[in-house]
């Protein structure tokens, strides 16, 4: 059964006052509105445990997600950075359920923190940040949909400076310019389009200068030929 709004607002409050009680070097267990949260987190890791399609696991968690907002909001408002499982497991979710923006407002927490991903990720936050939102977009455009670029631009905003694989690096520009090229073609570009193909072509650069073989080159000898074109056509 849902909340009331008033229960919300009681799990938010009781959830910022565990957070900002806690400090950046210890973990929020044994605070009651953590605890409760995770034997709920266990749950529907195991509700997702018996799902095999992975458009089933993303439906199920755009289900379940308002479940944890309220307690994600107290933490992200009011948390000094103490070790969460929670809300690392929980960012990740919103990337599945394709909330980017609210994937992305907890990963400036967890990166602002330096909090640690459980150890069943086997990767750092940060990496995981610019990997994941990068790995769906990039399955997106090949399946021929398109990709909202301001979440991988959000990634690699808030990741910067901060250590991972060049190849994930890699991954994230070849995401940030394969989704700026997607769709655009002919002779005839606007000024925006061709905008965005100059930044799409230093997306693909970067991308391939950090890793050969991340699949680059091929969108971005085509990136190249459309600008060619279009400075011919206003030369």
């Amino acid at each position: 059964m849902p909340l009331s709004p008033a229960q919300r607002s009681q799990q938010r409050k009781r959830a910022a006052l565990a957070a900002a009680a806690t400090g950046p070097n210890q973990t929020m267990e044994g605070a009651t509105a953590y605890e409760l949260q995770l034997a709920q987190l266990h749950q529907h890791r195991q509700q997702l445990k018996q799902v095999q399609s992975q458009e089933q696991k993303a439906e199920l968690k755009r289900r379940i997600l308002p479940d944890y907002a309220p307690y994600i909001e107290g933490v992200v408002s009011a948390g000094k950075g103490a070790q969460d499982e929670v809300l690392t497991t929980v960012m990740l979710w919103h990337f599945d359920a394709g909330d980017y923006a609210a994937g992305m407002r907890i990963g400036e927490y967890v990166l602002e923190h330096n909090l640690t991903m459980p150890d069943r990720f086997n990767r750092s936050a940060a990496c995981l940040i610019a990997e994941e939102p990068a790995e769906l977009a990039l399955r997106a455009i090949k399946a021929g949909h398109s990709f909202p670029v301001a979440p991988l631009l959000d990634a690699l905003r808030i990741t910067q400076g901060h250590d991972m694989p060049d190849q994930a690096r890699a991954k994230l520009h070849l995401a940030i310019g394969s989704a700026q090229a997607h769709g655009i073609q002919g002779d005839k570009l606007t000024e925006d389009q061709a905008e965005l193909l100059e930044s799409a072509s230093e997306h693909l650069t970067r991308a391939i200068e950090l890793h050969d073989k991340c699949g680059g080159k091929k969108t971005l000898e085509g990136v190249t030929r459309l600008l060619k074109k279009h400075a011919g056509n206003n030369g």
